[in-house]
């Protein structure tokens, strides 16, 4: 029996490997930092034997509440990632599993690794209306990358979608991959439309070099992104400063920032209620674009959700916010639960891959709601 980590996205401590039916795991830290909860390991073993997998220590996870009612994931092949029995007694997570094939992989949601990155972004510029863009470098020297969809012309709206602030959230570039799919098809009515109104700029993956060190939440030097962006430095924060510049250079008429939340099992939006410059013209597009996501698909809600700032109290480090006061413009957080939709549950699968793509899609129907209101 073997348990190992040494790849793309992996976290994993051994604590005890001693027996199949007491292996003792725990996670390591975010380098330079206290946040850990993303998972990722290979057991090699013998099939159809029952395997007891203890991740212990947990109390001091990054959101422990997170745990709760949870189920990990597996796979055989890295393709299909299918839900396991998991129970969290406070402290530790027991994964009880008989493994069908001797190498079975395990992780806290279905990675999203750097090749797939790099394979989404080679695939999107050969359409004839997406260019690859470099922005910059990461601290550990990996590119920061953008795709340009649409034509950037004068009257058009610019609408900015970025995921992945915190890497360990890789549903939000599977939901991005999705949205991309609609959005580059030249068959789809909405994105034909969409693209003669308006010119996209994505950021499928803000923290490349989180993603593949297995982080949680922070970059290569364990700062968290999405704490960065009233003041963006190159020493700690490059991925942000040339984001940031760049929305300077283009203006920002919407920005969807896509993220996952550890504990709550729904899809939901975070607004800007407690922006100074919140007005009513930017309530009205963002229950507009709310009251279009949940005609669009029945797995987005508003009524779960994190409690709205009070007025002058958002935090302007987070990018909703920064983005938001400064472009005077409808800007969202987008979260997708870890778990599944309670509203729509999947026991097989939770929420998923596939459906944090389709996730993607249907998004556009709210965006096709608003572009004409976002000037």
């Amino acid at each position: 029996m073997r348990i190992s980590s040494n790849f793309d996205s992996g976290n994993i401590e051994v604590n005890n490997a001693s027996s199949p039916n007491d292996i003792r795991l725990s996670i390591k830290k975010d380098k330079q930092s206290d946040f850990f909860q993303w998972f990722h390991f290979k057991l090699e073993t013998t099939a159809f034997l029952s395997h007891k997998l203890v991740i212990t220590n947990l109390h001091q996870s990054a959101y422990p509440d997170g745990w709760k009612n949870y189920q990990a994931v597996a796979s055989y092949d890295r393709q299909e990632w299918f839900r396991v029995d998991t129970e969290f007694d406070g402290d530790s997570l027991v994964i009880q599993h008989t493994p069908e094939y001797e190498h079975v992989y395990y992780a806290y949601f279905a990675p999203y690794s750097y090749e797939r990155h790099l394979d989404l972004l080679a695939w999107a510029q050969q359409s004839p209306v997406c260019q690859q863009q470099f922005l910059g470098e990461t601290l550990d020297g990996r590119d920061m990358s953008m795709l340009v969809v649409g034509e950037p012309e004068e009257g058009k709206k610019v609408i900015w979608v970025t995921a992945r602030q915190h890497p360990g959230e890789t549903m939000a570039e599977w939901f991005v991959e999705g949205f991309l799919e609609r959005l580059l098809d030249e068959s789809d009515g909405v994105a034909r439309q969409l693209l003669e109104k308006s010119v996209f700029y994505v950021i499928p993956n803000m923290n490349p070099d989180g993603s593949v060190r297995g982080h949680l939440r922070t970059n290569a030097i364990g700062v968290n992104l999405n704490r960065e962006w009233a003041t963006p430095s190159l020493a700690s924060s490059p991925e942000v400063y040339f984001v940031k510049q760049k929305m300077i250079e283009t203006g920002v008429d919407m920005f969807l920032d896509v993220h996952g939340d550890e504990a709550l099992p729904y899809n939901f939006v975070a607004g800007c209620e407690g922006n100074p410059g919140y007005s009513p013209r930017i309530k009205n597009l963002e229950d507009k674009f709310k009251q279009n996501f949940m005609l669009a698909t029945p797995d987005f809600q508003d009524s779960f959700g994190y409690p709205k700032d009070k007025p002058g109290e958002a935090n302007p480090t987070v990018a909703t916010h920064a983005i938001g006061q400064h472009f005077d413009c409808l800007a969202f957080t987008l979260e997708m639960p870890f778990k599944d939709n309670i509203d729509l549950p999947d026991s097989a699968y939770g929420w998923s891959p596939a459906r944090s793509k389709q996730l993607g899609e249907d998004v556009m129907i709210a965006m096709r709601a608003v572009v004409d209101m976002l000037r």
